[in-house]
């Protein structure tokens, strides 16, 4: 050994182990790196800024709440019928009267239909552009699909309730036509456009680019040896996405519907354009191929009666259960994303205490 590493092993020895890190170093080209001193402020910027952001998320959702909730009281404290179970709707006056029962049925019916006619096309159209469109195709037909979403919503009444309702009529007819005997699909008289269901599947045309789009991204997700494990076990490739895509992908797609059943349950100028708002001397019909109201609808399509605060009130009542029913669905997505991991399977639950027991061992 030469005198100079003889000198620099001394000197490294005789270094204590709390030398910073600012200790030039010496790269392979013989040129010395001084390595700056390793700061955490930056990490505790980020985590505050982050930590800040999600409170404030949880705050104005409170606040909506609350403003809601103050708002729609006194008018409830003033309704002399069931709000709940209730289907007049005559909020003015000495003894006002209003009830939810036909404009949530009317709501949540009319999502339905629209969910059960979007996500199976959406995973179609997600598998087919993920798995079976060449390069060339796929990208188009993404762009398209994606694009659907820019359009406005009043965009959307205006053609659902001049061009596509007239469409629909011959569909509506022989469906009446088979299960007619069925009050949901009891056709009322007259030649109406602007029934529930036409709204449903303008709602399902809506909300298609959202679980379109996230059900890409997830299938494409799946794991490459999953994928080619079960092609070279000789499953096909429709077997290999029923086997190893469609289970690694359900937990993304469950919440990709219901992210689209939010848009429906909110939706408002479109279903106000197309749904014709029934007679208030009418009695009630339960049909998809009636008009109605939905909770947005309603109160968008009177605005102009919040002229005093038991008016108000009651519309804003109706407000804080479309709130509320946005509010579970959206909680029960997540509820069940959160318990199913990739695959299907349950993710484990975390002990906090054995957690901090490994870290504290590490």
């Amino acid at each position: 050994m030469t005198e100079s590493g003889t000198e620099e092993a001394a000197i490294t020895a005789a270094a204590p182990e709390s030398t910073p890190q600012t200790t030039p170093t010496t790269t392979e080209t013989g040129a010395k790196l001084d390595l700056g001193a390793v700061g955490h402020l930056g990490d505790r910027l980020f985590g505050g800024l982050a930590r800040g952001s999600g409170g404030l998320v949880v705050l104005i959702v409170a606040f909506v709440g609350i403003f809601l909730l103050a708002l729609a009281i006194p008018a409830l404290a003033d309704n002399k019928s069931s709000f709940l179970f209730s289907r007049i709707w005559e909020p003015g006056g000495d003894q006002p009267r209003f009830g939810i029962a036909a404009l949530f049925y009317t709501t949540v019916i009319s999502s339905i239909i629209a969910m059960l006619i979007a996500v199976p096309v959406a995973i179609g159209v997600a598998l087919f552009v993920t798995y079976y469109a060449p390069k060339r195709l796929a990208a188009p037909v993404a762009h398209a699909v994606d694009l659907l979403a820019a359009v406005p919503s009043i965009v959307y009444g205006l053609w659902g309730i001049l061009f596509f309702a007239p469409i629909l009529q011959p569909v509506i007819n022989g469906i009446a036509a088979a299960l007619g005997w069925i009050p949901l699909f009891e056709k009322p008289p007259g030649d109406n456009v602007g029934v529930v269901f036409t709204a449903s599947v303008v709602l399902a045309i809506m909300i298609l680019p959202v679980v379109t789009a996230i059900s890409r991204e997830i299938f494409a997700q799946t794991p490459i040896s999953h994928r080619e494990g079960a092609l070279a076990l000789g499953a096909t490739r429709w077997e290999m996405i029923r086997l190893s895509v469609l289970p690694y992908g359900r937990s993304g797609v469950v919440s990709a519907s219901m992210l689209g059943l939010g848009r429906a349950l909110g939706e408002t100028v479109a279903v106000l354009i197309i749904l014709s708002v029934p007679n208030g001397n009418d009695p009630w019909n339960s049909s998809i191929f009636a008009g109605g109201e939905t909770f947005a609808s309603k109160i968008a399509n009177n605005a102009a009666e919040f002229d005093s605060p038991e008016k108000t009130g009651a519309y804003i009542a109706a407000g804080l259960v479309l709130f509320v029913v946005t509010f579970l669905v959206n909680s029960a997505a997540r509820i069940i994303v959160d318990r199913s991991g990739p695959g299907g399977k349950k993710r484990p639950r975390r002990n906090r205490r054995s957690g901090a027991a490994e870290g504290a061992s590490v």
